[in-house]
């Protein structure tokens, strides 16, 4: 039996281009929806929000860790350039 996937998403305001999110979650359009409604207190403030990447990882450890990643300087300055 196939273990479902993991992803790891980010997402960009429309309000406010210079605010973005990285997130980790089974299912990707409905975390976008729960962003978009004003669901997640960090990201509230700058809805609406547009879905830029998402990676599937077959492991929740690898997945996490890329999260984690993505998240520090150096995973920000990746996102900057490969996701302008």
């Amino acid at each position: 039996m196939e273990q479902p996937r993991r992803f790891v998403y980010l997402i960009r305001s429309v309000a406010d281009p210079t605010r973005h999110y990285v997130g980790l979650t089974w299912d990707v359009g409905s975390r976008l929806h729960s962003h978009n409604q004003g669901q997640s207190p960090h990201t509230a403030r700058y809805r609406p929000w547009r879905l830029v990447v998402y990676l599937a990882f077959a492991s929740t450890d690898s997945a996490a860790r890329f999260a984690k990643h993505m998240k520090s300087t150096a995973g920000r300055a990746l996102a900057e350039r490969y996701f302008p």
